[in-house]
């Protein structure tokens, strides 16, 4: 095994202990038992185990980023939409042990570390509540305060995603898929299908900037 398997196999096992017996009680004994390396293995890669959960969260953070695509308003945004929605359930989906500590906050943890993803939220917020604002302006979304209808979209998001991560048989991806883009185009869009709007800009709805890593002192 060279060293980039090992971290690997390192972060995965680190992954599946906190989601088996949650981050405060998790041990790194735990861990490379799991990963079936020598404990001073451990300390060659990572200082402690909450940054092994940091580098995790944004392995996930950067995954979603690079998931989605820039939303050009001058073609049929109906596809472009539906794209982003499976992506993003793709990407959460593809790790629910990930996604069950990223999405409940972590809760318990030290206050820098639920900073950081607080902080990823605030970001994703803020940027599609501007992306839903240039979007009215525009006509093909629906009047009403944008950073109601953003907290509306990413709190359905959220809940919808750490629900089928937690639960024991998870209803298909193509199902959650096709009811999660139905409730946002049903609530916020008024775009007619397969009809592009032609506007001279575009809008541009991107993950927000990833918090900077923060250190223990």
């Amino acid at each position: 095994m060279d060293k980039i398997e090992r971290r690997l196999a390192l972060l995965r096992a680190a992954r599946d202990v906190f989601a088996e017996r949650g981050y405060h009680d998790a041990k790194i004994e735990d861990i490379v038992a799991v990963a079936q390396v020598a404990k001073g293995t451990f300390y060659l890669y990572f200082r402690d185990k909450r940054s092994v959960l940091e580098e995790l969260v944004d392995s996930l953070f950067v995954r979603i980023g690079a998931a989605i695509v820039r939303i050009e308003i001058d073609q049929d945004v109906k596809p472009q939409l539906e794209h982003n929605v499976r992506a993003i359930v793709a990407t959460f989906l593809d790790d629910p042990a990930l996604t069950q500590l990223v999405l409940s906050y972590a809760v318990g943890l030290d206050r820098e570390f639920m900073a950081k993803v607080g902080s990823f939220y605030d970001g994703a917020r803020a940027r599609v509540s501007e992306a839903l604002a240039e979007g009215q302006r525009l006509g093909i979304v629906a009047e009403g305060d944008p950073t109601f209808q953003a907290t509306f979209a990413i709190g359905a998001l959220k809940e919808v995603l750490l629900e089928a991560s937690q639960a024991k048989k998870p209803p298909e991806l193509e199902t959650i898929e096709r009811e999660l883009f139905r409730f946002f185009e049903k609530g916020l869009l008024r775009v007619p299908p397969s009809v592009a709007t032609t506007v001279p800009h575009p809008v541009v709805l991107a993950s927000p900037r990833l918090p900077k890593r923060t250190r223990k002192r």
